[in-house]
């Protein structure tokens, strides 16, 4: 009988296989403008600079997820699920090391008010903080007196709260996943208290999750929404601390969004697959539209805006990491 770990691990080597494969003979494009940057509505031209190509600048991980930009190190952190460590990529040098090993299985990370490493982990069902100091501090792993799901994303509002996700899924392909306690929520961490609070509830595996420019929507990805996954928009309430109004904003059709960010414009850049017609990146326009898009050899789970200055599309795919200069910058701390 093949146990559910075992099962997990052979379904991680057959995702890795295949994401492989799919990207083994990918160069980088030697024609202006790189015809992988594709313009699906007028709306987006202004966002290709016609000199910029789509670059592979680190590969060799097992599922890159969770980019998150450290402008003051000139450097981009993100996650190596599988491989259990948190990595680092200088854009000066291109030096890529490990930033922490073990990592507890870190799947999505931001960075908080005051430029320290906020970090969702699926082994301790926990949302960390890194001090400045380089200790860890957990901010949340049980709600109502019952452990945490496999947080997985997480963004910070301008308050200082953080806002992260928390569905039934997530490991990684070694461990097999405790029963859920608890139902997939979005919670808010209260900045002065600590406290949490569930800020949207009734989402069908919530996954990535960012608020738009002014802060006055969030938007989720609903990746057990049936028949297709959804990106969903609430209003956000009360002093920022609520959501209210929740509707669809967007329908993936055969697509599987995962993570996103927002621009200064209010176009979602989401990261997206898993199929060669799909993986990539597309680009929805603050009305929903579809604008553009960006194909890679392998699904994309994650992305953030990174550079000197913050134009730099910086995308973690199945097992590797491409940028892309834009002619935009990302909201916020994107």
């Amino acid at each position: 009988m093949v146990t559910i770990a075992r099962r997990g691990l052979l379904a991680g080597a057959a995702l890795l296989g295949a994401a492989r494969a799919a990207g083994a003979g990918w160069e980088p494009s030697q024609r202006v403008p790189d015809p992988s940057v594709e313009i699906l509505d007028p709306a987006f031209a202004k966002y290709r600079l016609a000199s910029a190509t789509v670059e592979r600048v680190a590969t060799g991980f097992r599922w890159a997820e969770g980019p998150v930009w450290f402008g003051d190190m000139g450097s981009l952190l993100f996650s190596d699920v599988v491989n259990d460590r948190i990595m680092k990529w200088e854009e000066a040098s291109g030096t890529l090391s490990v930033f922490r090993k073990p990592s507890n299985y870190a799947n999505g990370n931001t960075r908080d008010r005051q430029g320290r490493l906020i970090t969702c982990q699926h082994r301790t069902r926990s949302v960390t903080r890194t001090e400045h100091d380089g200790s860890l501090t957990t901010l949340l792993d049980r709600f109502d007196g019952k452990p945490l799901n496999s947080p997985n994303d997480v963004v910070c509002h301008s308050d200082g709260a953080v806002w992260f996700t928390d569905p039934a899924f997530g490991p990684n392909p070694h461990e097999s996943m405790a029963a859920p306690e608890l139902p997939g929520n979005i919670y808010r961490i209260d900045p002065k208290t600590g406290q949490a609070s569930v800020a949207v509830e009734g989402v069908a595996g919530p996954n990535g999750l960012c608020f738009s420019p002014d802060e006055s929507k969030l938007y989720v990805i609903e990746a057990r929404a049936k028949p297709n996954r959804l990106i969903r928009v609430y209003d956000v309430v009360e002093n920022g601390t609520k959501t209210a109004n929740g509707r669809v904003f967007y329908d993936a059709g055969t697509g599987t969004p995962d993570g996103f960010r927002v621009d200064v414009d209010g176009n979602l850049w989401c990261g997206w697959g898993m199929s060669e017609a799909e993986d990539g990146v597309i680009v929805l326009s603050p009305q929903a539209k579809l604008i553009g898009r960006i194909r890679l050899p392998e699904r994309c789970a994650n992305l953030c805006f990174g550079g000197v200055n913050r134009n730099l599309l910086l995308m973690t795919a199945s097992h590797s990491v491409y940028a892309l200069y834009v002619n935009t910058r990302g909201a916020g701390t994107c």
